[in-house]
């Protein structure tokens, strides 16, 4: 037991000598202090040293007063010399706890050097001489003791081997003077290594408590790092995000105007990618945007930089290109890695993209019009080059520039008044009758003449003004079916605004009951793109006006992604080949087999059929051949006037085309 308790003593008293070796921070501050501590403590003992030496110049041997001392102010001077470059040098860790270990190893024999020294020169000369001995040997290592505090083995080491010597040294002359500072010098560094102790407590909780602050810190920065990413991280595709490419797009901007440079901002849309989200589901849908997101990763480098902007939409910021060749490249390397096929679940699934873009400073100087022309230029090319990259031109702005006071005028025009429908007939050239006409949008501007349906449905879509015109068109429409014969139906075209939105539906539904016309006779048609904004409010809109007794139609079959899906989904009456597939059913060997196709999945599914776009005799005997027998397009009439349906009925019966070539834009006032 008394071992073990002199060992653990002994442990706690080593502990007190022991360097922070494990603590490189806490010796490294350590080392800090001292460098700016020591050198004066140098300073301070070589002033104080020669003084004691002048002192007994005349009193004691030159040994003692000219030859120790010399060699002790030499190692002193050394050391002073060392710690003034050690201290400006940057050091590593082990570096470090080297020069604390020499310091304290310095310490204690510099301190046994000094003591010896100043013993030896204390036999010589008066009590006057004696007494400078004593305070020379006190006052020295209370400044040895406070430079070396914040090192506490070499303050306590300094503390032993000179205190404990000065005591029991002073303490036996006998001399009361003496014997008196012998005490008061044991009971005054007993004070100061109290204090020492507590400040070196201190001291290191001082440097754990500024680790920790710092290590809060950094945790903290290292947070905010991390939201600032994630702020500016699209997490699906783990490409930048919206916010991210505005950034970029704004810097960029800055740094072409800087430079002088030709800067490219592009908008990337998927194709058919709506398609596989109601296929296979959301989840299939978010696995495509990854793969998709993985392979432009890969086209990124310092000139370009390709961010989610959401949905199935990317942004494309190219810097540097001083020609379009150059940004039709970038399209054709984004048109190859997005046409190979992506595996969606066990599945492989198919995507391509449009390209829109805009080029700074021909198409503007601003982020927000480069983006806006972007955009045009991909409306346009998903209209007119689907797959492809179009650049914003000067023909697109003077379209804008069009399209902006088309819509200025569509939002002032009286709707009731400028809006009317032309009917297109749909002949069962087996019975050779009109069956139904296909109801048209007309719009007669007061202002600015005919304009095509192609222009100013867009516009009443971007402009929130498509229930307005929808409740105007189907008003008139059904206002005309009223006085046609009872045979005859009408095909009424609803848009995807109309599908989703519940107040347009209830005025639709609202209108069929008070209009007299049979619901049995109303046929509404759908397209796939119409379908695609938001599936399960329009096969909730659908299943209503089905479960009235009205007819659905499915426009432009077999163009889309998912046309099969939605004749297992809708409660579908009819279904309407496109005319893409009419217009080379004479030279294509593919578009006849898909037509037959379609007309026989029609049949089993007890489905009626119209093949739309038929214009020639040729293109007419074709899809009859294929077993086609309600059909439409201008070989047989072309769309014409309300007050033109009844004469057109009669005098169609019994023939197979009336050739009409009658004016389209609009009844004359």
């Amino acid at each position: 037991m008394n071992a073990l308790s002199s060992t653990s003593w002994l442990g706690r008293i080593l502990a007190f000598f022991a360097l922070p070796s494990e603590d490189p921070e806490l010796a490294r501050s350590q080392f800090s202090a001292l460098s700016r501590q020591i050198p004066l403590l140098y300073v301070i003992l070589i002033i104080d040293a020669s003084l004691l030496a002048a002192t007994h110049f005349h009193s004691a041997p030159h040994l003692l007063t000219l030859s120790v001392p010399t060699l002790l102010l030499v190692a002193t001077s050394a050391r002073l010399i060392a710690w003034i470059r050690v201290g400006s040098r940057q050091l590593s860790d082990a570096q470090v706890l080297a020069q604390l270990r020499l310091t304290v190893l310095l310490a204690g024999l510099m301190g046994i050097a000094f003591t010896i020294w100043s013993f030896s020169l204390f036999h010589y000369g008066d009590k006057m001489q004696q007494g400078g001995v004593a305070f020379y040997m006190g006052i020295t290592v209370v400044c040895c003791v406070f430079c070396l505090m914040h090192l506490r083995a070499a303050a306590l080491l300094v503390t032993m081997v000179v205190v404990i010597p000065f005591t029991i040294f002073f303490a036996g002359t006998g001399e009361p003077v003496l014997v008196a500072m012998a005490i008061n010098m044991l009971l005054v560094s007993v004070g100061m290594i109290v204090v020492m102790l507590r400040n070196h407590e201190d001291f290191t909780a001082l440097i754990t408590s500024r680790r920790e602050l710092m290590h809060r810190q950094q945790e903290t920065q290292l947070l905010s790092d991390e939201n600032l990413r994630l702020a500016n991280l699209d997490p699906l595709s783990s490409l930048p995000n919206r916010r991210r490419f505005f950034a970029e797009l704004q810097e960029s901007i800055a740094n072409a105007e800087r430079h002088g440079q030709r800067l490219a901002v592009g908008l990337l849309d998927l194709d058919r990618f709506k398609g596989v989200n109601d296929l296979h589901g959301h989840a299939a849908g978010d696995r495509l945007l990854t793969q998709v997101g993985l392979r432009l990763k890969r086209l990124v480098n310092d000139n370009i930089f390709i961010a989610r902007l959401g949905g199935d939409e990317f942004g494309v910021i190219l810097t540097n290109v001083p020609t379009d060749e150059e940004i039709f490249a970038f399209g054709a390397k984004v048109k190859a890695l997005l046409e190979a096929p992506c595996v969606v679940g066990d599945r492989l699934a198919s995507v391509g993209g449009s390209v829109g873009v805009a080029i700074y400073p021909e198409a503007g100087y601003l982020a927000e019009e480069l983006f806006e022309r972007a955009d045009y230029a991909l409306y346009h090319g998903k209209q007119n080059a689907r797959g492809g990259l179009v650049i914003f031109s000067n023909e697109h702005e003077t379209v804008i520039r069009h399209s902006g006071r088309v819509e200025q005028a569509f939002r002032l025009a009286d709707l009731e008044a400028e809006l009317w429908v032309a009917f297109q007939p749909i002949v069962d050239i087996v019975e050779h009758r009109i069956i139904a006409f296909e109801a048209l949008a007309r719009w007669n501007s007061h202002e600015l003449g005919p304009i095509g349906p192609d222009v100013f449905i867009p516009i009443a879509e971007r402009v929130q003004m498509m229930s307005l015109t929808t409740e105007v068109l189907l008003g008139k429409t059904l206002a005309a079916v009223r006085h046609w014969p009872e045979g005859v139906s009408v095909c009424f075209n609803l848009s995807a605004q109309d599908l989703i939105a519940d107040e347009t539906m209830r005025k639709i539904r609202r209108a069929i009951l008070n209009s007299g016309v049979p619901p049995a006779r109303i046929e509404f048609e759908v397209t796939e793109t119409a379908l695609l904004q938001d599936f399960e409010l329009a096969e909730r809109a659908i299943d209503s006006l089905h479960a009235m007794g009205v007819r659905i139609s499915l426009d432009d079959f077999g163009t889309g992604f998912s046309s099969l899906s939605y004749v297992h989904k809708l409660p579908l009456d009819k279904i309407k080949i496109d005319r893409s597939f009419v217009s080379d059913v004479d030279t294509s060997r593919t578009s006849p087999s898909i037509i037959k196709t379609i007309v026989a999945l029609c049949a089993n599914l007890k489905l009626d059929c119209v093949v739309e776009g038929v214009e020639t005799e040729s293109q007419l005997r074709t899809v009859a051949a294929l077993g086609c027998r309600n059909i439409q397009g201008y070989l047989l009439s072309r769309p014409i006037p309300a007050d033109m349906v009844t004469r057109l009925i009669h005098q169609f019966a019994g023939r197979i085309a009336v050739p009409y070539q009658l004016d389209v834009a609009g009844p004359s006032d």
